[in-house]
């Protein structure tokens, strides 16, 4: 057995250009680790097709891909125009309308139908990932009049955004619900929940899943405003976060979306909760076999802030190199990662995680067994760190330190393997109960796998003493 290249998870979004068995295969060679489904698109149907090519094609390969299924929330999108697009101008007379008509120049429809109740003279209408900006003159009926401040080509079923606006809609609509049921009936048990604003979202999908007599694992979308005022209450709530940074840049001002990243993903690693970087990050890979240095640098330094996985978007759901594109992201991580740990590149993120964590007041046993076991791969020259887990919670604690060396986790939960492929540097491995609870037969188990050779050292957490289950309380040293 060979482990990945790349400590960094890369999640790829799956679509018409990846969707095949040859596809997928060579994107899991390349090194996706997870597979993201994306709601918004696509029929049961087409997703139950895709879920199956998934796991035929991880089987084929040997590697763990995971699959998350990503719900479309609300998204307030404009509706169908003629010929597919209209070209707005600078100065521009432009009616939005809530009325089902065929869109042109000067009429456009819209799916959300609040918007003339949502908006007021003067509000600022974005559409098209802000590319396209509206300033709102008057309101009748169910028409909003504006005048168009910044023009360019708008195309059918684009998205709208309303920064600053205070919105009275559910994130969590039934179509999300019945996603989830789709999901669950299909084993798929990781979901991401659009345009959270509080832990209530989160929640109602929780119980709608118990109910169902499932365990889900709920990665909560920061890309609204008021998901950012809320993100400690989220950050509870979910299992975890992605920055969504395609409608955060037009929630918020675009220039504040870097220190709001790296704030949002030093809170998730201090909390142990997996985080993801998304949008944008190779984007002009998707119809070019090189990206340009800015999204290196970008990729590289969400590396470098802490994040636990890379997410591709278009990149390789409808891009011309959905096998390269990966294969590109694998070698920024690999390449970020190494120069981080030989020093070479700036480890200040990771020393801040472990004094915040040392200055948290909740601080538990396992807790402290996960930075000891850090601080040992500091001092050692560890091969890797082994832990035995029922929920996972341990080896997430230790790979928010982001330590040099694999996490190799063994569960004998699927579900807690499936979603330990989130977290950086996390090796899963589904083995028998009895086998999990067993170090001689876990040495054995990578001995045979050829993982593992003498001289060796490895550090081993167990739980030994307390009586609760999922804690952890001890650390031990073996050298081969």
């Amino acid at each position: 057995m060979k482990l990945p290249s790349h400590k960094t998870k890369i999640v790829c979004t799956i679509g018409p250009a990846s969707s095949s068995l040859s596809k997928l295969e060579g994107m899991i060679e390349s090194g996706m680790n997870v597979a993201r489904l994306n709601g918004s698109h696509g029929e049961f149907k087409e997703h139950a097709q895709n879920i199956r090519n998934i796991r035929a094609a991880a089987s084929k390969i040997q590697r763990m891909v995971s699959i998350l299924i990503d719900l479309p929330g609300v998204k307030m999108r404009i509706g169908i125009l003629r010929n597919n697009s209209v070209m707005l101008k600078k100065g521009g007379d432009v009616v939005l309308t809530t009325r089902n008509v065929l869109g042109t120049q000067e009429l456009i429809p819209v799916e959300y139908k609040e918007l003339p109740k949502s908006v007021s003279k003067g509000t600022i209408i974005f559409l098209n990932d802000g590319f396209i900006q509206l300033k709102v003159e008057k309101i009748s009926g169910r028409n909003v009049f504006c005048k168009v401040l910044i023009g360019g080509k708008l195309t059918t079923h684009k998205g709208l955004n309303l920064p600053g606006v205070k919105l009275n809609i559910n994130p969590i609509t039934d179509k999300d619900l019945k996603i989830v049921d789709f999901g669950l009936k299909h084993g798929v048990n990781v979901f991401g929940l659009s345009f959270v604003e509080g832990p209530k979202d989160i929640i109602k999908v929780r119980e709608f899943a118990q109910r169902r007599g499932h365990h889900v694992y709920l990665v909560a979308k920061i890309e609204r405003g008021a998901a950012i005022e809320n993100f400690d209450e989220i950050l509870k709530a979910a299992d975890a976060v992605m920055i969504a940074r395609g409608d955060l840049g037009v929630e918020i001002p675009i220039e504040e979306v870097p220190g709001v990243q790296k704030r949002l993903i030093q809170k998730a690693n201090i909390m142990g909760r997996p985080v993801i970087t998304a949008t944008q990050m190779l984007e002009s890979m998707t119809q070019n076999v090189r990206p340009t240095r800015a999204e290196v640098n970008d990729v590289a330094n969400a590396i470098l802030d802490g994040t636990d996985a890379i997410m591709l978007s278009q990149e390789t759901a409808i891009g011309d190199y959905p096998v390269e594109t990966v294969r590109m992201m694998a070698k920024i991580a690999v390449t970020t990662e190494r120069q981080r740990d030989e020093g070479q590149l700036s480890d200040a993120a990771g020393r801040q995680i472990s004094n915040r964590v040392i200055q948290n007041w909740g601080l538990t046993i396992t807790d402290i067994t996960a930075l000891n076991a850090f601080r040992v791969t500091q001092e050692l020259d560890v091969r890797y760190i082994l832990t035995p887990t029922t929920s996972g919670s341990t080896a997430r604690r230790i790979s928010r330190f982001k330590p040099h060396c694999w996490v190799l986790s063994f569960s004998a939960s699927a579900q807690v393997c499936d979603f330990l492929n989130f977290s950086y540097g996390v090796q899963p491995f589904f083995l028998n109960k009895k086998i999990t609870h067993d170090p001689h037969a876990i040495l054995k188990n990578l001995k045979k796998c050829h993982l593992l050779k003498k001289g060796d050292t490895v550090i081993l957490t167990e739980r030994r003493l307390s009586p609760h289950p999922g804690d952890t309380d001890s650390l031990g040293i073996v050298t081969l």
